[in-house]
């Protein structure tokens, strides 16, 4: 039974992250936001109206790069201590505090990015060329250069930058404070619910009634939160829109996707293929689930539950690192340390308390080591959402370590692949060390409910609903919680046809996630799985000399295209093949799964 989440003061440090290695006290984070806005001061004074030749443009991006680099870890540590408790008064206080200075900061370096746009291309060509480190960042500027207003319109727009952020604090504040969960009851017995122990435990329950019954109690929850939330999201894309439309974007989808360095080309074939030919293999898996748990129909309610809920081993946090060991071994010597110092140095927060983010995810300052945070459940599925959040991880461990501050990040689009990657290698790896039918299909079924359906189902799913919105708000509508309601129903409809019954409530599932707020990122998930899909078989077929390969991808960072880093690692994604073949290969998955089960059912 789950049991009420503790505080998160009654938590073992030992399960906690060491937020001391950003700072080693308060008063070293509140003297550095001092310092950072003294040097942001001086940065102004030495530069501003002076930005006029190549040489003076690398030393003021080598300055700039100077001070970003200070603001970086100030955000991340307001950023992380607000994240495992956002009931906490002082972390709420702190994050405001560096979200107004850095709104402050924004404006006053804005000068920087005009003067720039203002000066000749070949100026800014030359500028390349005397310091290949900022090539990178130079080059996007120049894209961006006809998007760019007037100095003083730029210095406005960044001096309100922590009120366009506004619309996610707010979405955080009443998910995360304002909703307070019922405890349901089944059977005259009474289950404490909240959204972690939902999304963590329930919605895996295997008692289809306590199952549903969470799910109802859940979602009757959600509904009495839609129309604020539906009016937060809505003012978030009206602000995506203006913005778009003041710059002079074609569209807000040109606007958003500038960034990923990827047309809408890619963007539209990762959704439509994979709501028109993933939707059969996954309805054929919904049946599976159906008929194994002799289920009378199935339900929105019910994709989350397992194959097989009494063969699922659970594991302990110390146990977790043999399994990460063994399965990333083939990465190297060097990633292996890098997974050691995570659990040895508390780089990751294990801990399960109340008022702690939902979900799991990784954050990679420049100039300091990765932080992750989850809540561990003792699930063995918890190894591949860790294996996950580790590929973030040595991603950035790699990319910062080899690249400036403004090479080390990728596009959007890419950023999932070196996360996904990992879970294939654990899936693989797992693989190759049984041929116990039962366990084989454990990790399979692992791998699909998982892997491929966090991924390629719920995630992908969430971008066909938020192109539809996007869409509508590209022709100067607005959106509210009905509207949300009826494109969010009717694509969860589309994809699982007559194989599952959309409970009531599954169309409030827009309301469960952050990235909505994140411009168009769920459907990266997908394009990154793709990648790392057909990276994985070269792992397994090539062995070394494809993991060497992937490794100059990761320390490539943000220096090549999605495209140009995909091809790195051997992949062609210009084409629709990559993507095909993963989806076939899923299909695959599936099918393997009813072999499993009709070999167990027989024995």
């Amino acid at each position: 039974m789950v049991q009420k989440l503790p505080n998160r003061d009654e938590v073992k440090v030992v399960y906690t992250w060491n937020l001391a290695d950003l700072f080693a006290a308060e008063e070293d984070f509140t003297n550095s936001l001092v310092d950072i806005e003294q040097e942001v001061q001086q940065f102004s004074e030495k530069y501003k109206g002076k930005v006029n030749n190549p040489s003076i443009i690398i030393e003021a991006l080598t300055d700039y790069s100077a001070v970003y680099e200070k603001i970086v870890p100030a955000g991340t540590y307001a950023s992380l201590s607000l994240s495992t408790d956002q009931t906490n008064t002082t972390a709420q206080m702190r994050a405001n505090k560096f979200s107004s200075l850095s709104a402050k900061i924004s404006s006053e370096l804005s000068f920087l990015t005009s003067e720039l746009v203002e000066l000749p291309d070949e100026m800014i060509l030359e500028a390349s060329k005397l310091a290949p480190a900022f090539q990178h960042y130079l080059d996007k500027l120049l894209e961006k250069k006809k998007y760019e207003l007037h100095p003083e319109v730029e210095k406005t727009l960044a001096a309100y930058s922590a009120s366009f952020n506004a619309p996610y604090k707010l979405y955080n504040t009443t998910k995360m404070q304002d909703i307070s969960f019922d405890n349901f009851e089944v059977a005259e017995k009474s289950y404490p619910l909240s959204y972690v122990s939902f999304e963590n435990d329930w919605e895996a329950e295997s008692d289809p009634a306590i199952r549903r019954a969470a799910f109802e109690s859940f979602s009757a929850k959600l509904k009495e939160y839609q129309h604020t939330t539906a009016i937060t999201y809505d003012m978030h894309v009206q602000m995506e829109k203006t913005t778009a439309d003041i710059r002079g974007y074609d569209s807000i989808f040109d606007y958003l996707l500038l960034n990923q360095e990827v047309d809408r080309t890619l963007y539209n074939r990762q959704i439509d293929l994979i709501m028109n030919e993933l939707a059969p293999h996954m309805r054929k898996y919904a049946k599976l689930l159906q008929k194994v748990h002799g289920l009378d129909k199935m339900t929105f309610a019910d994709l989350k539950i397992s194959l097989d809920p009494t063969y699922e081993p659970t594991i302990s946090i110390e146990e977790s690192k043999k399994y990460i060991d063994d399965a990333l071994a083939i990465m190297g010597d060097e990633y292996l340390d890098m997974v050691d110092r995570a659990y040895k140095e508390r780089w990751i927060d294990f801990a399960q308390n109340t008022g702690k983010s939902t979900g799991a995810f990784c954050s990679s300052p420049y100039g300091n080591h990765p932080y992750i945070l989850i809540s561990w459940s003792s699930r063995m599925n918890e190894v591949f959402v860790l294996a996950h959040e580790l590929g973030h991880a040595g991603h950035f461990y790699h990319a910062n370590k080899e690249q400036t501050i403004f090479n080390a990040r990728p596009s959007l689009y890419f950023i999932e692949a070196p996360s996904t990657m990992n879970e294939m290698l654990v899936a693989n790896h797992l693989l190759a060390n049984s041929a116990d039918p039962k366990f084989k299909r454990w990790v399979i079924s692992s791998i699909v409910a998982r892997t491929y359906y966090h991924n390629f189902v719920t995630h992908l799913l969430e971008a066909a609903y938020q192109r539809k919105v996007y869409e509508r708000v590209d022709q100067g509508l607005n959106v509210n919680a009905q509207i949300l309601n009826e494109y969010k129903r009717s694509v969860l409809e589309e994809f699982w046809g007559e194989a599952v019954e959309i409970s009531e409530g599954a169309e409030l599932t827009w309301m469960r996630q952050p990235h909505y707020y994140m411009g168009l990122y769920p459907y990266t998930y997908s394009a990154g799985l793709t990648i790392s899909t057909q990276v994985a078989k070269r792992i397994l077929n090539e062995g070394q000399v494809a993991v060497d390969e992937w490794t100059n991808v990761l320390k490539a960072g943000g220096t090549k295209s999605p495209v140009e880093l995909a091809k790195m690692a051997g992949v062609d994604i210009t084409t629709e093949e990559p993507l095909r073949d993963t989806i076939s290969y899923i299909g695959s998955l599936i099918d393997e799964l009813i072999t499993l089960t009709d070999v167990i059912e027989h024995n």
